[in-house]
């Protein structure tokens, strides 16, 4: 059969059985591999905002970034720290139980597998990260057999084995001798199992004796058989009889071969036995470890990377908003929202050209002395700066809108005082938080990243939860009031600088609070409740409960506590009142502040209908090649096929007549032909104008815009979202 015949027979097996996956041929691109070869910092200068200090911009984003990058890597590890320590001491102890097997229990205890059950969370994207420097500690603290597997590299026993031995065999990094070498080349070549494996072991740890310990701490050169950890990093994916035929193998070479688990956990530790029946899992001697919460991970990183005055950068409520609802809503992933908060420091460099004074103090000032006239102007033109000069003399608005060299000045002063505000408004935030993050249903929030969040969009005071906050606040008891303000003067006593005053105050109220004496009132109290319980029986005594709530509630003397417990309430209102201004109110803000959520939520947030409708519809969206640029409504004829078969779509009612349909394409596509001039015969060129038209239908298909349908045998069903 011709390809001509092959095709004119799909055709038909199209149009009778509504199927468009029949008679579908493929025809390769001519075009070569695009290569993207632009460096970076060259957007800048191509950007909308082109102006003489691109370079310098991109210059202090790409510094900024590495010192906060420098500052998660090392606050993950600090966080990771606890956790790996843990492992490396089971994984110590686990192996010095395989050379201690003199009495019958740690006879028996040497059948079962040492196996640390790791629960890392949901947020899978980040656990390489973690199986990563976790196999980094391992290997220069325990032992450098290291071996990680993931579910899909092992559909089967025989893959599981072949990947583990070659990993394993790989593991070596000391000078191997010719003997040890071709051991390795004749385990790799031979067909792969256990005794194998085993053999090989044996083979590389025959010669190496015991040594004497140069160091504390226990390492793999100090034992004649180092163990070998096997690091399973999505446990749950694995093949049930995949993991119940290696636990079984394994556990009968587990005195020749001394093999550690760690299986890496998203949900459960019950997904150990619901994976592995009762009669292999109690080959396994497990031991749970807990990795640090998700949540409480977001907020060490906020509080390490944006509620300091360290780095310079800030982000606004609304694009805080973007960057957490992703994380709580899609994914708990902290690389990811590392990756965001990048993507917003990139942009705010990009589209701000005032960004080049988003750096430290002193040089923000050194930078101020050489702006030219455009960026002077582009600070006059600031929304922010334009408030602040309306509030100023007219004759300091007339000098800040005319001369540079006072416009300079006035902006050193300003960033100055944008630096101490950051200063006291991140040191009242943590006092505040201090205060409301107890509280019965957390009005203002339990973690401080709600605080913030609240704290950014508009003045706390006027909302209704900083109201009940403070009325929660003023029924505190003594010593809770008393373990809050130590831990405020913690904070307020770190910066030495600043809110001198307030520590001072702080310390007043503890002394007061101590030397509190409530002896005569509680007398007074357990007095009137002793006259109150004379009656003994149940009407009486109810009848004089009500009357002390009564008493109490009009009565209008306080105590000595209760004045001063609203003294502190009201102290703390006032911080709020001064302190926790939101960034819109200082002037300069848009130079280290980034709003523009609407452009991260367009990255970061996927959006495949649209994306899909906006590259069919209009191929030069993505493609930027000049030659697809049309008017609105019009098809341009040297489009992708799929193109102009979707554009076709879009003007057919809920079922699409394939005839037509075909015979709308072919009118468009030989337009460009009749152009082009292609010196083809009509039969050829039809032909292949049928084939590409079911290539785009298969295609429109596969994406979901079509159906088969069996109401009409030549017609398929139109998919179009919101159902037209």
């Amino acid at each position: 059969m011709s390809r001509a015949d092959r095709f004119l027979h799909g055709r038909k097996t199209l149009v009778r059985g509504c199927s468009s996956t029949v008679g579908c041929f493929v025809f390769k691109p001519s075009f070569k591999k695009r290569k993207i070869s632009v460096p970076i910092e060259d957007y800048f200068s191509k950007g909308k905002n082109e102006s003489e200090d691109n370079k310098l911009r991109f210059e202090t984003y790409h510094l900024l970034w590495q010192q906060m990058k420098s500052e998660t890597e090392q606050l993950q590890e600090e966080l990771n720290k606890n956790l790996f320590d843990s492992l490396i001491e089971f994984l110590r102890k686990s192996h010095s139980g395989f050379h201690k097997s003199s009495d019958w229990g740690c006879q028996i205890k040497l059948r079962e597998i040492p196996t640390a059950a790791l629960i890392l969370g949901v947020n899978v994207t980040d656990h390489d990260l973690i199986f990563r420097s976790l196999t980094e500690a391992i290997q220069s603290n325990v032992t450098q057999y290291v071996v990680s597997l993931k579910a899909k590299d092992c559909p089967d026993i025989k893959h599981f084995l072949q990947k583990f031995v070659t990993q394993l065999t790989d593991c070596r990094g000391d000078v191997k001798s010719k003997e040890e070498e071709s051991v390795q080349v004749t385990q790799k070549k031979t067909h792969c199992s256990m005794d194998s494996l085993t053999t090989w072991y044996k083979t590389i740890t025959k010669k190496t004796g015991p040594k004497m310990p140069s160091k504390k701490r226990i390492t793999s050169s100090q034992w004649h058989s180092p163990p070998v950890v096997l690091i399973l990093k999505d446990m749950e994916s694995f093949s049930t009889k995949v993991l119940q035929d290696f636990i079984i193998i394994s556990s009968q070479h587990l005195h020749e071969f001394p093999l550690i688990l760690i299986f890496g956990i998203a949900t459960s530790p019950i997904i150990i036995h619901r994976l592995l029946p009762h009669a292999v899992s109690s080959l396994l001697c497990i031991e749970l470890f807990q990795s640090l919460s998700c949540k409480e991970h977001l907020t060490t990183i906020l509080d390490k990377l944006l509620l300091t005055t360290q780095f310079p950068f800030k982000i606004s409520e609304k694009v805080l908003q973007v960057l957490t609802n992703i994380f709580l809503y899609h994914d708990f992933s902290i690389q990811n929202f590392i990756k965001g908060l990048q993507l917003s420091l990139l942009e705010h460099f990009y589209s701000q050209p005032l960004s080049v004074l988003c750096c430290s103090l002193p040089e923000a000032k050194r930078r101020i002395n050489f702006l030219s006239v455009n960026q002077c102007e582009d600070i006059r033109r600031l929304p922010s700066f334009r408030r602040y000069v309306e509030k100023q003399a007219s004759e300091k608005q007339v000098a800040l809108l005319t001369s540079e060299r006072i416009l300079k000045v006035e902006t050193q002063s300003l960033l100055e005082n944008l630096h101490v505000y950051h200063l006291n408004y991140f040191l009242v935030l943590r006092c505040l938080h201090n205060f409301t993050s107890s509280l019965p249903k957390y009005p203002l929030g339990r973690q401080i990243r709600e605080l913030y969040c609240a704290c950014l969009e508009k003045n706390i005071w006027d909302s209704e939860e900083y109201g009940s906050a403070l009325q929660l606040l003023r029924m505190l008891a003594k010593d809770e009031l008393m373990n809050i303000l130590k831990k405020c003067y913690k904070v307020f006593n770190s910066s030495e600088k600043q809110l001198g005053s307030t520590v001072k105050k702080i310390e007043e109220f503890l002394a007061e609070f101590q030397n509190l004496d409530d002896a005569k009132e509680e007398e007074d109290s357990s007095g009137s409740q002793s006259k109150g319980f004379q009656k003994t029986d149940l009407y009486h005594l109810q009848k004089s409960l009500l009357e002390m709530k009564e008493l109490r509630r009009t009565s209008k003397k306080q105590t000595k506590f209760e004045i001063l417990r609203e003294k502190v309430v009201n102290f703390i209102d006032c911080l709020v009142r001064e302190y926790l201004l939101p960034p819109e109110t200082q002037p300069l803000h848009e130079v280290v502040y980034f709003s523009a959520a609407h452009t991260l939520r367009e990255h970061l947030n996927a959006s495949p209908r649209i994306a899909l409708h906006t590259a069919l519809n209009n191929p030069y969206y993505y493609l930027k090649n000049e030659a697809l640029k049309s008017e609105e409504g019009c098809i341009p004829n040297i489009a992708p096929d799929i193109c102009i078969a979707y554009k076709l779509h879009l003007e057919c009612s809920r079922l699409i007549n394939l005839v037509d349909w075909s015979e709308a394409f072919a009118t468009v596509v030989t337009a460009a032909e009749q152009m082009d001039g292609n010196a083809t015969t009509s039969e050829e060129r039809n032909e292949i104008i049928h084939a590409r038209f079911i290539r785009a239908v298969s295609e429109l298909e596969l994406l979901g815009f079509i159906r088969p349908t069996k109401q009409k045998t030549d017609h398929v069903a139109r998919l179009t979202w919101g159902g037209c």
